[in-house]
């Protein structure tokens, strides 16, 4: 099996269920719009991980000379007719639904959109207001901002794992004594298993899923002797820092047992020699989810299956904004003991 496609079809069921109650694996429209918008997300992050000759030569800034820019509009195009349709799909439940005398909370999950249209319709609130381009961009971001990150930075760290046996074996280790191998995993268990933890920030150190940061100056600035003018655009190269010999001992090997040793070291931007989801107010707003999905679902996949590779996994990366792997990560997944009686008690 193809393990970076099928977490990709996962992560966006995830985000799909969350903001519009409809996942990848269902059957009919539903389905299908969880679908299309998951390839939208992967062409979307594609595009914008190309060099685009418009970027770079100010003779050429309004010209589209490789059509990127018309492929673009196309996607957000088709992502504004498809979300369009499922607004109003649901503001048709909600309106029969009062219609009925029925209660939005009473015996039934919200999805976030339900949410969104609350404070859309809801007229009296001084405090929001949100229009419906509002709504779509907020429900676009979230997409583009959690699907493929979270996606590859599992892929990243379960090729990590195949090449490092003996951390694999460790982190087994202590799933099953968390778990006493009777049961799955649950995002509960997580504050108990901080070697999966470290296993999710040595990662995130060597793969971040955003290799660049942007950020653009407000006012003129001197670096290291460097002047910035005012409203330049800067890229801080967190990859760089991940790598360095003069932050990291042995940089390039992985190692999750040095965040055991340095225990205080966070991912989320309060020490800026691992900061992979940035830092301040433009602070990646996806974090604590991705923190949740990628561990949850890594220890999962460590408990659940023996992997069958053939050799060593590469490590060789494809550029992109979101620098994926090169090459396809294939695994045969071996069951280790029967799962269907933990699910069945659920």
């Amino acid at each position: 099996m193809d393990v970076g496609a099928e977490l990709l079809s996962l992560t966006n069921s995830v985000i799909s269920r969350m903001t519009m109650s409809v996942t990848c694996c269902e059957e009919g429209g539903n389905g299908d719009d969880a679908e299309v918008m998951r390839k939208m997300v992967k062409d979307t992050a594609e595009l914008a991980g190309k060099f685009n000759v418009s970027d770079f030569i100010w003779l050429f800034k309004n010209w589209d000379l490789q059509g990127m820019n018309k492929r673009l509009k196309g996607i957000l195009d088709r992502f504004d007719s498809m979300i369009e349709r499922v607004i109003k799909e649901h503001e048709l439940a909600r309106k029969k639904r009062k219609e009925e005398g029925e209660s939005d909370e009473r015996g039934r999950v919200r999805d976030l959109l339900d949410i969104l249209l609350e404070i859309y319709e809801d007229k009296r609130n001084d405090e929001i207001e949100l229009s419906r381009e509002n709504i779509k961009a907020f429900i676009l971001d979230l997409f583009m901002a959690g699907t493929d990150t979270s996606a590859i930075t599992i892929e990243w760290a379960f090729a990590e794992l195949i090449n490092n046996p003996h951390v694999m074996k460790k982190a087994r280790q202590e799933i099953d004594s968390v778990t006493r191998r009777n049961r799955i995993i649950e995002e509960s268990d997580l504050p108990n298993l901080p070697y999966l933890r470290a296993i999710v920030k040595e990662t995130l150190r060597l793969h971040p899923p955003a290799p660049l940061l942007g950020r653009q100056s407000t006012e003129i600035s001197n670096v290291c002797g460097y002047e910035i003018p005012s409203k330049s655009l800067l890229f801080i190269n967190l990859w760089s820092m991940g790598r360095d010999p003069k932050i990291w001992e042995n940089p390039l090997e992985f190692r999750p047992e040095r965040f055991i040793e340095e225990r205080q070291l966070d991912v989320r931007g309060q020490y800026f020699q691992l900061m992979p989801f940035g830092t301040g107010r433009r602070v990646c707003p996806g974090a604590s989810l991705a923190l949740q999905i990628v561990p949850s679902n890594l220890a999962a996949m460590i408990q659940c299956f023996e992997w069958k590779v053939d050799g060593v996994v590469s490590m060789e990366e494809k550029p992109g904004m979101t620098v994926p792997r090169a090459h396809p990560l294939i695994c045969v997944p071996v069951p280790r003991f029967n799962v269907l009686p933990s699910i069945d008690s659920v």
